[in-house]
């Protein structure tokens, strides 16, 4: 895979991961106006904040495979490639 191709894969991984945080920043929108005081609390917030910067780290992580050669699964590639071989 080319370089480029490892880049947007993992920009599309982090851009995901955003737009997964933002929605379930909004989600609590729904509820009653009560609660909404407890959810949007500095300390939520704050925590969310730190989730942004630190949460794309791991998905990455986690799809690192993924990123790389643009398989799903994680068995041997197709053609013969046992353990060891890459």
């Amino acid at each position: 895979m080319g370089c480029l191709t490892v880049a947007a894969r993992a920009a599309g991984v982090v851009f995901a991961t955003w737009a997964a945080l933002v929605a379930a920043l909004l989600l609590p929108a729904l509820l009653p106006a009560d609660w909404q005081y407890y959810v949007y609390s500095p300390a939520s917030v704050g925590l969310w904040m730190l989730s942004v910067l630190v949460v794309p780290v791991f998905t990455c992580v986690a799809a690192r495979r993924w990123i790389v050669t643009g398989r799903k699964d994680r068995r041997a590639p197709v053609g013969g490639g046992g353990p060891g071989r890459r």
